[in-house]
């Protein structure tokens, strides 16, 4: 039998005693002080959890952006992506000269070829100049949800994805898109690349670019010698920015992305930022009211240690709960997204939620750092007086 066992419950144990009866005394106050608190234990909580939703939510549509970025990319089937030299990994910011399509189309091994060209309209939207027979021809082409190819020139196709988020569908008119209304000839699967296309002609003349391309897809006869068609293409193409498919899409992570990774470190910081002001003003406010009981612990031979070890378990609980509750609410801010804004992709990161609760912790017990040495340092007198 062990020492303490003698003291029976945790309610029997005595403040000088040590070991597991005097931490389970300390867990009992906590739960009764958060117990006895209901309202401002549960707005500590969700505040904590909003902390760590901020950061699953980010880091979630984050990858989710790429992982979708990437999807399309492979929805090209094609095997290689030729960019302008310096391109960045995402966007299509930079051309270069459509001239340089039938080279690589009599390049040993390409058995087929596709250039597009990228006019951004916005922040997320951005339309896609193809020609379609050859665009078909490599992805397996599209699979129609509604309406048929372009009928002319001035039409586009929309995937399913944009079509639910703007509420259009088949022969319905895109308001003033590139100078006038655009008829929507068809609405197709999403998976190939982009989310609104038109018919590369028609782009590159409304655009001004007319020799230009975005990206070069090329499809090769034998896909196991990709790496080493890439290699002779780059001796050959060195002003090109070459890629496998897949060295392409292993590339759209956030450690690739500088300005991405940046914003992440900035959001964390906000909310590690803003657990330690709510946990702050919490354990502030607890010790204020909690005073004439702090005044009694300390009369009855509690230690500061004691007291500043209760105030920090009872942070390291209340963390514990919000971060519980953080991913709990990213669930809600998945279907939020899925349902009100359909382009911006979240998916659940598990292997970021004991990263996101160690935040919420770190932030949490920094704000309960000068509450709790506050409560330690109180004279027992002065405190019993307290009103």
């Amino acid at each position: 039998m062990p020492p303490w066992a003698r003291f029976g419950s945790c309610a029997e144990s005595r403040y000088h005693e040590k070991g597991p009866v005097t931490y389970c005394v300390i867990l009992r106050l906590v739960f009764e002080n958060l117990k006895h608190r209901p309202i401002r234990t549960a707005l500590s909580a969700v505040a904590i959890g909003l902390q760590v939703t901020m950061v699953l939510t980010l880091v979630g549509v984050s990858r989710g952006m790429l992982d979708e970025s990437a999807r399309r990319q492979r929805g090209t089937q094609a095997d290689i992506v030729i960019r302008a030299g310096g391109a960045a990994i995402l966007g299509f910011g930079a051309e270069f000269t459509s001239k340089l399509e039938p080279a690589i189309q009599q390049y040993p091994g390409v058995v087929d070829t596709t250039g597009i060209l990228v006019q951004p309209l916005g922040m997320l939207d951005g339309i896609t100049g193809i020609d379609y027979d050859s665009f078909n021809r490599m992805s397996g082409g599209f699979k129609f949800v509604q309406g048929g190819p372009f009928a002319n020139p001035d039409e586009i196709l929309v995937d399913e994805i944009y079509a639910r988020s703007k509420g259009v569908k088949a022969g319905d008119y895109v308001k003033n898109l590139l100078g006038q209304d655009r008829r929507i000839a068809g609405v197709v699967e999403s998976g190939k690349l982009s989310r609104m296309f038109m018919q590369r002609d028609r782009l590159q003349v409304l655009a001004s670019k007319s020799d230009k391309y975005s990206a070069l897809y090329v499809k090769l006869a034998d896909p196991s010698k990709t790496d080493a068609v890439v290699e002779g293409m780059r001796a050959k193409f060195p002003n090109n920015t070459i890629y496998s498919m897949e060295e392409l899409a292993s590339l759209m992570s956030v450690n690739n992305i500088p300005m991405l990774r940046t914003f992440i470190r900035v959001v964390i910081g906000l909310g590690v930022f803003i657990g330690f002001l709510v946990v702050f003003l919490s354990m502030y406010t607890a010790v204020l009211e909690r005073t004439r009981e702090i005044g009694i612990l300390k009369a009855l031979g509690a230690s500061p240690g004691y007291i500043l070890s209760i105030l920090l378990t009872e942070t390291v609980l209340l963390s514990v709960i919000g971060s519980v509750l953080g991913v709990i609410f990213t669930f809600g801010t998945r279907w939020i997204m899925h349902v009100f804004v359909p382009e911006m992709v979240q998916i659940t990161t598990p292997d970021w939620w004991p990263i996101a609760g160690g935040i919420a912790i770190v932030g949490s017990l920094v704000g309960a750092v000068y509450p709790g040495l506050k409560a330690a340092k109180q004279d027992a007198i002065e405190a019993l007086a307290y009103d």
